[in-house]
């Protein structure tokens, strides 16, 4: 199939008035030299005038066209006609997937041509103008343009990611503007010795941005050496913390250092840090404090040059305020406090982790024997997309190892995935059903519905705005722009 698309200009609209057959404006005119199956026009004059145009062009061509309204604040305002035209093809790739397409770039405005030609690369258009002098010829379209100055964010997925400004943080993907201030304050605080406190939920990434500021660091050349303070027995806490002499309990049957001693010079990255007991606490904070530690068993304090990273997926302040974490400890350790985003709120790098993901256990597959080359089928890719992944990043990469082990062949279908997919716990998905209790945000609920639904709604229109507006119930797809714009989700 052969689809035509242009904006409709003046000189098409007077064409129809005089109706003089040496005279029949460019789209006529593109439409009189080729074949085309369908064509779709973008219309923002809205008057009698493009009635009576649709009516003389029916009387010419007889293939299946539309004129589609398309209101703007002016003809050269980029932004509009570039959402408006974007959005136009997208609807069309959605309903002729294997439709050849051709951008007529000689009617409107030039800020209209300029978009055709942004737009052509990037969705594999012919681009064609016309003249009465030339006639109608075709246009070769500079790619390096669109690849660079692109403006949508969807469309620049299709690229690699952004470079973060520190090597050290090259393995942290992200397009999301949430995500890009996180990055940005981890890279100032990376080279200033200070404490840094990582808040997120599970699986966010929190010992990954903890190994990029130790990498970025002064420090990079010591020890990274990671803790996961929950997972220590309380009776063994201190004494892993903190080293212990021969003969201070049971079986230490000689001297051992800590962790703090192991990481001197270097960084102690202490995971899951709410989980401390209370007499773990006090005495962490006398370390930090006095930079030194006393052994278990022992009278003198050792000396300890160590920068602290904290990790939790708890709200520390809210701990604080429950009587379950110490404020002294909290406020020593809160200097710079990261906040790492959860994955359903950074819906623009889902595609690069995914990606990610799925190279990576191409790779690993590939170790065991023979070249795996799996890769997502379209609906597959949609359905993780719509996936609210609770596990968060962590939850994506065993899913998507999941998937690729259990794939039949290289195209990870429909079918696969959903076999795969972990259910989401009841406590989140069940929005009406939520305790009153302390930390509970009617606001944070209503921003965490209006997201889901936003998201939901532009994934099963394909991006088209106008029907993400028509599923979501708004009379304007203007009015979606403005709640997407609201919730970072542009």
């Amino acid at each position: 199939m052969k689809i035509l698309m242009s904006w409709i200009g003046r000189t098409d609209l007077l064409a129809a008035e005089k109706n003089d057959p040496a005279e029949i404006g460019p789209i006529a005119q593109a439409l009189r030299s080729d074949s085309y199956d369908r064509a779709v026009f973008l219309d923002n004059y809205r008057d009698h005038l493009v009635q009576s145009y649709q009516a003389w062009l029916a009387s010419l061509f007889p293939l299946s066209f539309e004129i589609r309204s398309t209101p703007l604040s002016g003809p050269t305002n980029h932004k509009e006609i570039y959402e408006a035209a974007r959005d136009a093809v997208r609807e069309l790739i959605a309903l002729y997937p294997e439709a050849g397409l051709t951008f007529h770039i000689s009617p409107g405005t030039p800020a209209m041509a300029l978009v055709w030609m942004l737009l052509a690369p990037v969705f594999g258009a012919r681009v064609i103008e016309s003249s009465r002098e030339q006639g109608v010829q075709v246009v070769e379209s500079p790619f390096e343009i669109a690849a660079y100055f692109l403006p949508d964010r969807d469309l620049q997925r299709l690229t690699q990611a952004d470079a973060p400004a520190h090597p050290a943080f090259k393995d942290i993907l992200y397009k999301s503007e949430s995500m890009r201030q996180v990055v940005s304050q981890a890279i100032h605080v990376a080279p200033r010795d200070v404490t840094v406190l990582i808040e997120g939920e599970s699986g966010t990434g929190k010992e990954l941005f903890a190994r990029a500021i130790h990498s970025g660091s002064q420090r990079s050349s010591a020890r990274f050496i990671p803790v996961n303070c929950g997972a220590i027995p309380s009776e063994l806490l201190e004494s892993q913390l903190f080293g212990h002499h021969k003969g201070a309990f049971t079986n230490a049957l000689k001297d051992a250092p800590g962790f703090f001693q192991a990481a001197d010079g270097g960084t102690l990255f202490l995971d899951e840090l709410g989980e401390l007991p209370p007499n773990a606490q006090v005495k962490l904070l006398r370390a930090l404090e006095s930079r030194a530690v006393t052994p278990v068993g022992g009278t003198e304090e050792i000396p300890v040059d160590v920068r602290i990273i904290a990790a939790t997926n708890k709200n520390l302040f809210n701990e604080v305020l429950s009587g379950r974490f110490r404020s002294d400890l909290f406020y020593r350790l809160a200097v710079a406090i990261l906040r790492l985003p959860p994955l359903r709120e950074r819906y623009e790098d889902l595609d690069l982790l995914l990606d990610q993901a799925l190279a990576k256990a191409n790779e690993e597959l590939s170790k065991q024997g023979g070249s795996i080359k799996k890769v997502f089928s379209e609906r597959s890719k949609k359905l993780l997309l719509q996936h609210p992944w609770f596990g968060n990043v962590r939850e994506l990469n065993n899913t998507i190892i999941r998937a690729a082990l259990w794939s039949p062949s290289d195209l990870i279908d429909e079918k696969t995935i959903s076999g795969v997919l972990l259910s989401s716990p009841v406590e989140k998905s069940n929005i009406m059903d939520r305790p009153l209790t302390e930390g509970f945000s009617l606001k944070n609920l209503q921003d965490e519905v209006a997201r889901h639904y936003l998201k939901k709604a532009m994934l099963e229109s394909n991006g088209v705005k106008t029907k993400a507006a028509q599923l979501l119930g708004f009379e304007q797809y203007q009015t979606l722009g403005n709640w997407l714009k609201k919730y970072g989700l542009e």
